[in-house]
């Protein structure tokens, strides 16, 4: 009985590691149709539908691209998923504060909403870990920064940078401006709660922060 149950176990880690390696490959191409956020939101509010309109990147603005590094992750295209200085820092600001400071990198966050559920466990961040190495190893960083323009919330039952310019500014997200893309990347950390457009004064002061990082990154290049 033992031998049989580790033999199950044995097949059910190698099954894992082939399909999710063949998911990762497969994605490397194709556009992400839905995400686990998107489903569960969906339950959530009785099946309603999400707005979500996957676009190359080449057809969203640079200046969004920027705006999302200046605010969620500065180091991203030096790092190889995770920014260890960051981390260092947020256990230090968390050991002293109530509020507690995440230092995920942008390629953590598309592993982890593209590939895995919500909540937080030791086992998810573990899953994160492995779907992170994956996509590092076998996508490029500006495949890295499409699928995360085009899979995160950005609104109440509005996922990617497409709908969310649509949706604040009535326009397409090759044509936003550096302040509306840091509108847009101003309310990533809760965007259920917060505006991009006809923003609080909280919202306002992150614009202009995120402005001025995105002003001594300078350009993007990838």
């Amino acid at each position: 009985m033992l031998k049989k149950i580790l033999h199950l176990i044995k097949k059910l880690i190698i099954w894992f590691f082939v399909l999710s390696v063949f998911s990762v490959l497969l994605f490397r191409f194709v556009p992400i149709p839905a995400t686990p956020l998107m489903l569960s939101r969906s339950i959530e509010n009785d099946f309603t539908k999400w707005k979500h309109n996957w676009v190359p990147i080449e057809e969203i603005s640079p200046n969004l691209q920027l705006a999302v590094i200046a605010s969620e992750d500065q180091n991203f295209l030096k790092h190889n998923g995770f920014d260890f200085q960051a981390i260092e820092k947020a256990l230090e600001h968390n050991k002293k504060r109530k509020r507690k400071r995440g230092a995920s990198t942008i390629s953590q966050q598309t592993a982890k909403n593209v590939f895995l559920w919500e909540g937080r466990s030791w086992v998810r961040k573990g899953f994160e870990v492995y779907f992170t190495f994956l996509i590092e190893l076998l996508w490029s960083k500006e495949r890295i920064m499409e699928v995360y323009l085009n899979s995160i919330e950005m609104g109440n039952g509005i996922y990617g940078a497409e709908a969310a310019s649509q949706y604040w500014f009535k326009k397409s997200a090759k044509k936003l401006s550096q302040r509306e893309a840091a509108g847009i990347a101003a309310i990533l950390p809760s965007p259920r709660k917060f505006k991009a457009s006809n923003s609080s004064n909280y919202i306002e002061r992150r614009k202009n922060h995120i402005v001025r990082q995105m002003g001594y990154l300078g350009k993007l290049e990838y």
